[in-house]
C-alpha cells in the first residue's frame, strides 16, 4: 500500500498548487476553495536513483518506484474528507502575501484540527451512547474512553498529547505527524514548482537552486513517519517500497501483498551497493553476500529482498 499523505491549511496559501506540484494532476487551481467540491487525489512518484541504477544492471523489463498517494481536501479543516486515512499532514504555510504569518497560520490550522477531531469524536459519542443502551459492557467503557478523548479536545488539546488509549477506528487527526511547509521565498514557490513539473526533469533541474518540491517532501515524511526504502528486483519488473523503521521482513512482504506474507518461508537479502559490485545474484550469493533472513528480519534502507513464499 502507497503511502499516505494528506495536504491541509488555510485558504489561498497554496494547498493545490503544491498538490499540482507534486502529483502532476493539473487540479484547477482557485482563488476561493469550494467546499462542495470533492477532494483532489493523485500519485507521487518517488525517485530513486539506486532503483534505476538496479533495473538498468539486472536488465528489468518494468521499473516502478514507490509512491506517495497524496489528497487535497477543498475548504477548510473542518472538511477533513479523506485526511483520516492519512499517515501524515502536510501544512502549507502562506509565505509570499503581504503581512504573510507563516507561524500564526500554523498555530490556527492546529487549533482547526483539534475543532475538526472534537466534532468527529462528538459524533462518534452521540453514536456509542446509543449502542450502550442495549447493556454491552464493552460499548459502556467505549462511552467513557470516548467522554474522556471529547474533554481533551473540549480543553484545546490535540490527541498526540493524550497518553492513554485511543480506537484505532477514530483515525484522529491530531495524532498524525503535522509537517510545515511554507510556500514562499523563505521555503517552497509552490507555483514555480508546479511550473517545473509540467517540464522534463533534465530542464526543471536547470532551474532550481535546490532540491524539487518533492525531494523536500519526501525527506520531510522519512523524517517525520522513521521511513527506509527497499527493493525487489529481476528481470520482469524492478520496484522500490517504503517501509516504516524498525520494521520486519514480514512487514515488507505484507506491503508488498497479503498473499505473500502469509505464505512467507525465507527472504534473501543483499545490500543494493552489493548486487550493483557483484554483477548478479548468483555472484552476490558465491562471495558470500547474499544471505538468508526469517520473518523477524529487521529491514534495513538499501536492502533487495527476494522473498520465498508458499500459499
Amino acid at each position: 500500500m502507497a503511502l499516505r499523505v494528506g495536504i491541509v491549511g488555510l485558504p489561498n496559501s497554496g494547498k493545490t498548487t503544491l498538490f499540482n506540484a507534486l502529483t502532476r494532476a493539473g487540479a484547477a487551481v482557485t482563488a476561493y476553495a469550494d467546499v462542495a467540491a470533492k477532494p483532489n487525489l493523485g500519485m507521487a512518484v518517488i525517485a530513486d536513483d539506486r532503483l534505476d541504477r538496479l533495473a538498468e544492471m539486472i536488465g528489468s523489463r518494468k521499473v516502478t518506484p514507490a509512491a506517495i498517494r497524496v489528497v487535497d481536501v477543498p475548504g477548510r479543516a473542518e472538511i477533513p474528507g479523506e485526511l483520516r486515512q492519512s499517515d501524515a499532514l502536510l501544512a502549507v504555510l502562506d509565505g509570499f502575501s503581504d503581512g504573510a504569518d507563516p507561524a500564526g497560520d500554523l498555530e490556527t490550522l492546529r487549533f482547526e484540527l483539534v475543532v475538526a477531531d472534537r466534532e468527529h469524536v462528538d459524533r462518534r459519542l452521540e453514536r456509542v451512547r446509543k449502542e450502550a443502551k442495549s447493556g454491552d459492557r464493552a460499548k459502556r467503557q467505549e462511552v467513557e474512553l470516548t467522554e474522556k478523548l471529547l474533554a481533551q479536545l473540549d480543553g484545546g488539546r490535540p490527541l498526540s498529547e493524550w497518553t492513554g488509549e485511543i480506537p484505532a477506528e477514530l483515525e484522529p487527526l491530531t495524532t498524525k505527524p503535522l509537517i510545515p511547509l511554507e510556500n514562499g521565498p523563505n521555503g517552497i514557490d509552490c507555483a514555480l514548482e508546479m511550473e517545473l513539473a509540467e517540464l522534463p526533469e533534465e530542464e526543471a533541474v536547470e532551474f532550481r537552486t535546490g532540491a524539487s518540491a518533492l525531494q523536500d517532501v519526501v525527506l520531510r515524511l522519512k523524517e517525520a513517519l522513521g521511513l527506509i526504502t527497499f527493493f525487489t528486483v529481476g528481470d520482469t519488473e524492478a520496484r522500490s517500497w517504503t517501509l516504516q523503521q524498525g520494521r520486519t521482513a514480514l512487514d515488507a512482504a505484507e506491503s508488498i501483498h497479503s498473499d505473500i506474507a502469509r505464505g512467507f518461508i525465507r527472504c534473501e537479502v543483499i545490500r543494493w551497493d552489493d548486487l550493483l559490485a557483484c554483477g548478479s545474484h548468483a555472484e552476490a550469493a558465491r562471495r558470500g553476500l547474499q544471505r538468508l533472513e526469517g520473518k523477524t528480519y529487521v529491514v534495513e534502507d538499501g536492502d533487495v529482498l527476494n522473498i520465498r513464499f508458499n500459499v
